[in-house]
C-alpha cells in the first residue's frame, strides 16, 4: 500500500502552497490519491512529488496551466518537448522586448529630447495602390501594417509594377485619441495594378507635413513622433489631419531592424517653401 500525505505536508515537500494545489486539483492539473468524501482533505501519494516539482518548474517560468496540462497528458516525449519548445519560444520573444524597452528606457533617461532635424515637406494630391482599414484597433496596427505592405509588395510583384517610390501610411487621428479608427498603408506606382486582395488605387489628398526620420525598429517609435509635436506646437503650426509616415527601408529590404528607417510626418500650416 502507497504512503500517503496531507495536503499540509504535501505542501511542505513541494514548495507548493496549500491554496496552489487546491486550485491544480480544481483544474485537473494535479489530483489527489485520495480525497475524504466527508470531510474533503486531500491526501497524495509519494509518488507525486516528481509531478509537483515538474508543475513548480513550469510555473515559475509563467507557463499556463493550460500548457502544463497538456505537456502532463502527452504521452510522446517529442511531441512534450515541442511544447515545451514553444514555451521558450515565447519567453525568448518576451526577453527580447524587455531588453528593447530597458534600451530604450535608458537611451530616454540619457539623452531626453529624441535627436533628429525637422524637415518640412509639401505633398501634391497623388493616386497610390493601397490597402485601408476602416475601423482597426490600434492594438492591431503592428500586425495588420506588416500583413498590409507585404500584400501591396506581393501584388505589385506579381503584376510586374516595380515601386515609383518609397512606401508610406496615413493614419487618423482617431487611432490615437479612440484607439480605432481608418488607417492606409501604399506603395507609389507609375501603372495601375489591377485590382487583388485588399490592394486599391487610392487617392491622397494634399499635404503640408512637418518630417523626423526615426531609424531602427519601431519599439521605441513614440519618443520620434514627440518631437515634431513639440516643434509644430512651439511655432504655432499645427492644423487639423492624419499623421502621415513613409518608409525608405522597412522590412521588405532588410531582415535587420536596426537599419529599418521610419520617416514621421505632423500635419502643419506653412507660408514658406518646403526644405
Amino acid at each position: 500500500m502507497s504512503e500517503l500525505l496531507s495536503i499540509g505536508d504535501f505542501a511542505r515537500a513541494t514548495h507548493l502552497s496549500v491554496k496552489a494545489l487546491r486550485h491544480y486539483h480544481e483544474q485537473g492539473l494535479l489530483e489527489p490519491a485520495a480525497t475524504d468524501e466527508v470531510s474533503g482533505y486531500r491526501r497524495y501519494d509519494l509518488a507525486q512529488i516528481p509531478t509537483a516539482q515538474i508543475i513548480h518548474r513550469f510555473r515559475d517560468l509563467d507557463m499556463p496551466l493550460a500548457d502544463i496540462r497538456e505537456i502532463l497528458r502527452t504521452p510522446d516525449p517529442g511531441a512534450r518537448n515541442a511544447l515545451i519548445a514553444r514555451h521558450l519560444r515565447r519567453l525568448e520573444d518576451q526577453l527580447a522586448r524587455t531588453h528593447d524597452a530597458v534600451t530604450s528606457l535608458h537611451d530616454l533617461l540619457e539623452h531626453p529630447e529624441a535627436a533628429g532635424a525637422i524637415t518640412h515637406r509639401r505633398l501634391p494630391a497623388r493616386r497610390v495602390a493601397a490597402v485601408t482599414a476602416d475601423d482597426l484597433p490600434v492594438a492591431d496596427i503592428g500586425a495588420w501594417y506588416h500583413g498590409a505592405l507585404g500584400e501591396l509588395f506581393a501584388t505589385l510583384a506579381s503584376q510586374g509594377l516595380p515601386p515609383s517610390g518609397p512606401a508610406g501610411g496615413v493614419y487618423d487621428d482617431a487611432l490615437f485619441t479612440l484607439e480605432h479608427g481608418r488607417a492606409t498603408v501604399y506603395v507609389p506606382v507609375a501603372t495601375e495594378p489591377r485590382a487583388a486582395g485588399r490592394v486599391r488605387m487610392t487617392e491622397l489628398p494634399p499635404a503640408e507635413l512637418a518630417v523626423i526620420t526615426h531609424e531602427g525598429p519601431e519599439t521605441d517609435i513614440d519618443r520620434a513622433y514627440g518631437t515634431p509635436a513639440t516643434y509644430v506646437t512651439r511655432h504655432a503650426l499645427a492644423v487639423a489631419g492624419p499623421i502621415h509616415e513613409f518608409y525608405p527601408v522597412t522590412f521588405h529590404d532588410t531582415p535587420d531592424p536596426s537599419h529599418w528607417r521610419t520617416q514621421i510626418g505632423w500635419p502643419v500650416f506653412t507660408t514658406t517653401a518646403p526644405a
